[in-house]
């Protein structure tokens, strides 16, 4: 099995989902005390989070360079960025390493091709939703993302950064983004893209008839099938 290089602590709690799903992942295909091999270089969140607030994808780019940098002279052989916000500094990071960067949007736009479906409602920080870094790639696959209105997506980010990065679960919460999961249907939505890593904390698709892709597992499952290669 290859090394999967992992990039965490953005925030440390999707971070632990990352590994947990990825050792699952791997112990469902090859069975017995099989566990992943990963080289984590974890950051911390803070300084990521001031960059992104002041608007220096640059200072950010090069941060998370650096950190993948030092995940492939760890050894990993393929690396993974453990948030959806931070692939818009991608292509930055994949320019300064020689192994292959699996981009989280493509992965989850390989899946929503299989399913069939053309439109989505997309969740996620509002750099997410409101930024072309990631709409822009599933768009290259004709793959539409519908956003929420500007009130509901500050609701949005603001229950990601305020709550679900330090770990806050709420059931008020839940109801909101069900809530705006249902507007999104009910615009032309098929599924729904959970394009931020913490948000299959708060919902998955036992709280919601709606489909639901989670890009948290998505990129995990992907991950495994690549290092088995």
């Amino acid at each position: 099995m290859k090394t999967i290089g992992l990039l965490g602590g953005m925030s440390w709690e999707s971070t632990a989902l990352y590994y947990r799903l990825i050792n699952e992942e791997t112990r469902r295909r090859l069975g017995g005390l099989h566990s992943a091999r990963i080289v984590l270089v974890s950051l911390d969140f803070q300084e990521v989070e001031v960059l992104q607030d002041q608007g220096d994808w640059a200072a950010a780019g090069e941060l998370l360079a650096g950190a993948a940098q030092r995940a492939e002279l760890a050894g990993a052989d393929l690396l993974l960025i453990c948030t959806n916000t931070m692939h818009k500094v991608a292509d930055e990071v994949a320019a300064s390493i020689g192994i292959p960067l699996l981009h989280i949007a493509e992965a989850t736009a390989a899946r929503i091709i299989d399913a069939g479906i053309s439109t989505i409602g997309l969740l996620g920080t509002r750099f997410t939703m409101e930024h072309e870094f990631y709409k822009g790639r599933l768009e290259k696959h004709g793959i539409e993302a519908l956003t929420p209105p500007a009130a509901d997506r500050e609701l949005v980010h603001g229950v990601i950064y305020e709550e679900l990065c330090v770990g806050v679960v709420k059931t008020e919460s839940r109801q909101q983004f069900l809530r705006i999961m249902d507007d999104l249907v009910q615009r032309g939505g098929q599924a729904i893209v959970a394009g931020c890593t913490e948000i299959g904390m708060l919902v998955d698709e036992a709280n919601t008839g709606v489909r639901l892709f989670d890009t948290t597992r998505i990129h995990a499952a992907q991950a495994v099938a690549l290092a088995l290669e």
